[in-house]
């Protein structure tokens, strides 16, 4: 059997691609608006991901959580893409998809970019038929790819 892969870039812009060809982003932001607390950004995130799986996905691979040590470190936007990180191993357990993560190291050496814009740039010319928005999007497209020739897809 073909295994379904949902790959994801964690983070309040949720970059997402799926093996069945479409791809976006899903906004997971605190929704201050509406008075929302840190913990409905997850229980959003679960329910999406709880969704994803009800419709066949049997893998999900992700860009790992970075330790964010460093002069561009911000320990709010580690802490926030860990718990995000946490749901999926969570429910990988729950609901037994196998989950995988691939380093920022690992995404910028497949698609040879040194940064964001490079990441994008590489992309879109990979995949000129997504309507690729921002380099969220880009990652989660390069996790499945990686994802899809570690599997021989």
């Amino acid at each position: 059997m073909t295994p379904v892969i949902l790959a994801l870039d964690l983070g309040a812009k949720l970059g997402w691609a799926h093996s069945w060809g479409h791809s976006g982003t899903w906004d997971m932001s605190i929704r201050a608006k509406d008075d929302e607390s840190a913990g409905m950004r997850l229980l959003r995130f679960e329910a999406k991901l709880r969704e994803q799986v009800a419709q066949g996905v049997t893998v999900v691979v992700f860009e790992a959580v970075t330790s964010g040590k460093g002069p561009n470190a911000n320990l709010n936007v580690v802490k926030a893409h860990t718990k995000l990180q946490a749901i999926v191993e969570r429910l990988a357990a729950e609901l037994g998809f196998d989950h995988k993560s691939y380093n920022n190291k690992t995404i910028k050496a497949r698609c040879k970019a040194k940064n964001k814009d490079d990441i994008v740039a590489a992309a879109r010319a990979m995949w000129p038929d997504h309507d690729i928005e921002d380099d969220n999007q880009a990652d989660a497209l390069w996790c499945l790819q990686l994802a899809k020739e570690e599997l021989g897809l």
